[in-house]
């Protein structure tokens, strides 16, 4: 074993280490009642404010869809920009990332920002690979960074820096015996190592063309940001994790699912929808972007519904939006639960957040909660996925 992948592996012990000693990191209460989950299918959509999306007559499917499913009405992203929210989803953090930056693949030698944190006007071209432990970044209650441009400043819920580990719900399910993927839309046949942006063919790795569509887009795969998800040291916990959408179908035919799916659309499916000179034609439309997630929530869900891995045991399918982010609306989403256990049709009112979804996965996979989702003030979803 060379240097690199010695280093690396004790960096990995060193932050399982802190996150058993690094508080409170405990186990899951044992009143939150959530069942025991076999597949967790989570569809991560983009960019609106929950209005702008329920009862528009472009998105005909995900309105019925949440009034059949279970709905929580009162969803907030954490923060912006989109990178922190995915982060949040499958890590309880933003690990002191506040950019859309693509990561430094493969560099040992820069910084992880959980050792020095960056903020707006320091901000680094690209990410460091997250490893080791230290302190997150602050949300901040006012909040400029935005893709559109707002009228007024957005106002977050304020989280103060913490303790971090610099883990995913990756490492934890690697852990304890459980598998995962991260499905992207138009990643290359050839892998994500490297690669930031794809039209699902060529890629800024085989050639810089002009025009080229950016509907693969890094910054929506926050799993291969993670330093040992680069180095693969552990195959179970590396970039073959990363895979496209024909892989998706092909393992919903089969039913061979892993126990964790983060499913992302290409940033037109999923309704980002900015900028047709990087998306293509159809996408820079708001509205036609609109549609077009509609349209590709109406193909995914049946599909992982009309999977054999859909009918064995307890499984659910969460359908949610990272943030708002074309205008200065609060920054509260679309959540839409989906199991296939429990009464259906089923709306909520209480407050949740990316934090929440993370913390009620875990409990349903008997996983410790890790960063910001052991925070007391974050709820479980108990109401929403069925609770006994």
């Amino acid at each position: 074993m060379n240097r690199k992948k010695i280093a690396l592996v004790l960096s990995l012990a060193l932050s399982l280490a802190a996150f058993a000693a690094v508080g409170p990191m405990l186990a899951q209460e044992n009143e939150s009642r959530i069942p025991r989950l076999d597949h967790v299918f989570v569809i991560m959509m983009e960019n609106h404010y929950i209005s702008q999306i329920l009862g528009n007559p472009n998105a005909p499917y995900i309105t019925k869809y949440a009034a059949t499913a279970n709905l929580a009405n009162n969803y907030w992203g954490v923060g912006h920009p989109s990178l922190t929210n995915y982060l949040e989803v499958v890590g309880g953090s933003n690990f002191g990332i506040v950019n859309d930056n693509s990561p430094d693949w493969h560099n040992s030698n820069c910084v992880s920002t959980l050792a020095s944190p960056v903020n707006e006007s320091t901000t680094p071209a690209v990410d460091c690979p997250i490893e080791g432990s230290g302190m997150d970044a602050a949300t901040p209650k006012v909040d400029t960074t935005n893709e559109g441009t707002p009228a007024e400043p957005i106002y977050n819920d304020p989280i103060a820096p913490a303790k971090t580990v610099g883990i995913s719900i990756a490492d934890q399910l690697v852990e304890h015996g459980l598998s995962w993927k991260s499905y992207q839309e138009d990643l290359p046949p050839y892998g994500a190592d490297k690669v930031n942006n794809s039209d699902g063919l060529v890629s800024d790795v085989t050639q810089s063309e002009p025009g080229m569509p950016k509907l693969y887009a890094v910054k929506h795969n926050p799993f291969v940001y993670f330093a040992d998800v680069q180095e693969g040291t552990n195959p179970r916990l590396s970039l073959k994790q990363t895979v496209d959408f024909h892989q998706l179908f092909a393992d919903l035919k089969s039913g061979h699912v892993p126990n964790y799916s983060l499913i992302v659309p290409n940033q037109c499916h999923d309704q980002h929808g900015r900028g047709s000179s990087e998306m293509g034609t159809g996408c820079s439309v708001d509205q036609n972007a609109i549609a077009q997630g509609d349209a590709a929530l109406s193909i995914l869900i049946p599909a992982i519904k009309s999977s054999p891995a859909w009918k064995e045991g307890h499984n659910v399918i969460v359908t949610v939006w990272d943030e708002n982010d074309y205008s200065s609306l609060p920054n509260r989403v679309v959540a839409i639960v989906d199991t296939n256990y429990a009464p259906a049709g089923k709306p909520s009112g209480v407050k949740y957040s990316h934090f929440s979804l993370l913390k009620t996965i875990e409990a349903g996979f008997g996983l410790h909660y890790l960063n910001h989702a052991a925070d007391e003030n974050v709820r479980l979803m108990s109401d929403l996925f069925g609770a006994k």
